[in-house]
């Protein structure tokens, strides 16, 4: 794939990306609950998420995927149900600013675990996602034509662009709450936060 392709691609996807969303969304209240670093996990669910649907259209499996369309289904409602779980979480968390990971480390113990699952399924049940790849990625790039290192060159771009965008969605919300100190102004943080998820999490569903 030449240069001048993968710019034109770069910078639709990266519009895409940008642009508004569940993903964005969840990100956003996620990392005003936590941190930038325990956000982390969930973030690289929906890179995963993306790298999933494109492999199923670069492999021609989209026909497949709209067969199990009640799979996907399935998927999607399970990850509504976590994100719910997350708002109340969040909506019941104590009136303080977390210190988060202090040591700098991002594990993927059993609560890392989960936020992957829930990225991922946030994102096979997204109908922005869904959109992108069924039907505008086809108007961009050649599928047909495309080779196994033009698939390794597209899914390493999307997962930088993707990682990149919304860490950068991920270190605003978290610079945002680290201004937070009184515990009033926390517990305002936490009700806005888990009443967002809970909106995107009804939004996925409803979809």
């Amino acid at each position: 794939m030449d240069l001048t392709s993968l710019i034109i691609f770069a910078g639709i996807y990266a519009a895409a990306v940008f642009s508004p969303g569940p993903g964005v969304a969840a990100v956003v209240a996620r990392a005003l609950a936590t941190n930038t670093k325990r956000t982390l996990p969930f973030i690289l669910g929906i890179v995963l998420g993306d790298l999933t649907w494109f492999g199923l259209v670069a492999g021609g499996l989209t026909v497949l995927a709209q067969s199990f369309q009640i799979v996907f289904t399935i998927i999607k409602y399970a990850g509504a149900a976590y994100l719910l779980y997350m708002a109340w979480k969040i909506w019941r968390a104590p009136a303080t600013v977390p210190t988060g990971l202090d040591d700098g480390s991002v594990g993927l113990g059993a609560d890392g675990g989960r936020q992957v699952l829930a990225g991922l399924a946030l994102t096979l049940g997204n109908p922005k996602t869904m959109i992108f790849f069924l039907a505008i990625l086809p108007q961009i790039i050649a599928l047909k034509e495309m080779t196994p290192l033009v698939v390794v060159e597209l899914c390493g771009l999307m997962a930088i662009i993707l990682a990149t965008i919304m860490v950068f969605y991920a270190a605003l919300a978290d610079r945002a709450r680290r201004f937070i100190a009184k515990p009033s102004h926390m517990r305002a943080v936490n009700r806005a936060t888990g009443g967002l998820m809970a909106g995107v999490a009804v939004a996925v569903a409803a979809r």
